[in-house]
């Protein structure tokens, strides 16, 4: 009776998003499985009105989307409709799950992993988590019980996971985006920036970050009289200030974008960055190796921002300004770092011995243990 049988295609959930830290590595994970299993059949699970509603189609995956958002971390209005929006997700998860059958659940973290892997796990379908920060959220420790594995990357997780369930694996990011090699020339190009002088490199993550914007604002001059150059992502909502304050500044190398398509030409510049400290910004500046100064966003859930940080500050790989300290101190500390190599190779040496470049590929190694038992 041989050949009659034939195994079905591999079916693999990826749930969560809500920010760009979450979506691309997840549209990473799934690129690296597609190409070591192209048969596998890959379904997005989102939240309605978020960002991965759009990123995941444009990246060539299905995607059904939940009724779900955070719990506000005051009283209001919001916080009402919380129970429902929980429930409806729970009830459409099922849904999606029953229809879909899959042989693996991955959670990337976001509003919606969290009713996607509790169905999957009550369902005894194998779960895995991915943990991008050094201190995980609520809906992640409460999950960890019940899934198969728990991809993280960064050291001591045991203190919140049970151990034999953790696996370091890094956190993917784009490809694209970290090679970086033989890239310089065309990238000063690219901005049209002088070769001979050095580059700042100002990120805030793709909303922008209003107090590192204000900070660059304040100490434009300071950049502009130590003969220095600056690439200044500013996101959305400060871009008509942050160009009206550089104009006329083409000249001295001062370059106001809203949103950066070309993060590798911008990382091949860099003598310096300046961001925000999400766990992915980390994870790629970490494979780029250029010395940088973070300022975490204070209102990150559980401050996870200023623990990613801190964790590349032990290892005297990074600088960290807090939120509140950026006016007054940024400019001598940019300045500081800019006009001294020995620090910058020392950071740099440091920040790439942390560096993982194949996370995507250590995940789907776990998924394919799980899926191929």
């Amino acid at each position: 009776m041989q050949g009659n049988f034939k195994q079905h295609n591999k079916k693999v959930i990826i749930s969560g998003g809500g920010t760009g830290g979450h979506i691309f590595p997840a549209i990473a994970i799934a690129n690296a499985l597609k190409k070591r299993e192209p048969d596998t059949d890959i379904l997005f699970v989102g939240a309605m009105g978020k960002m991965e509603m759009e990123k995941v189609p444009a990246a060539g995956y299905p995607i059904e989307g939940l009724w779900i958002s955070g719990l506000q971390r005051k009283l209001t209005l919001k916080n009402l409709s919380f129970p429902f929006k929980v429930l409806s997700s729970l009830r459409k998860a099922k849904k999606i799950i029953g229809n879909f059958k899959p042989d693996v659940v991955i959670g990337v973290g976001g509003y919606a992993s969290g009713p996607t892997l509790r169905v999957a796990t009550k369902k005894k379908i194998p779960a895995i988590i991915q943990e991008q920060n050094s201190f995980p959220g609520i809906t992640n420790k409460l999950l960890a019980k019940n899934v198969s594995r728990i991809c993280v990357a960064y050291d001591g997780m045991e203190k919140f996971f049970p151990a034999s369930k953790i696996v370091i694996t890094g956190n993917p990011v784009r490809q694209d985006v970290i090679d970086i090699e033989g890239k310089s020339d065309d990238a000063y190009k690219f901005f049209q920036l002088n070769k001979g002088k050095k580059t700042i490199l100002v990120v805030g993550g793709s909303q922008g970050a209003l107090s590192i914007n204000k900070a660059i604002h304040k100490y434009l001059n300071l950049i502009i009289e130590n003969k220095v150059q600056l690439i200044w992502q500013t996101g959305n909502y400060y871009f008509e200030t942050a160009k009206e304050a550089a104009q006329g500044l083409d000249k001295k190398g001062i370059r106001t974008i809203q949103f950066i398509d070309r993060m590798d030409y911008a990382y091949a510049v860099a003598d310096v960055i300046i961001s925000r400290a999400g766990a992915i910004a980390i994870s790629e500046i970490c494979a780029v190796g250029k010395p940088a100064i973070f300022v975490p966003l204070p209102t990150a859930a559980e401050d996870h921002q200023k623990k990613n940080a801190l964790a590349l500050v032990e290892k005297k790989a990074a600088l960290l300004i807090e939120n509140n300290e950026v006016s007054n101190k940024l400019g001598k500390a940019v300045m500081d770092l800019i006009n001294n190599e020995e620090k910058q190779s020392k950071l740099s040496t440091n920040l790439k011995k942390l560096a993982i470049t194949n996370a995507d590929e250590r995940i789907v190694d776990e998924i394919l243990k799980l899926t191929n038992n």
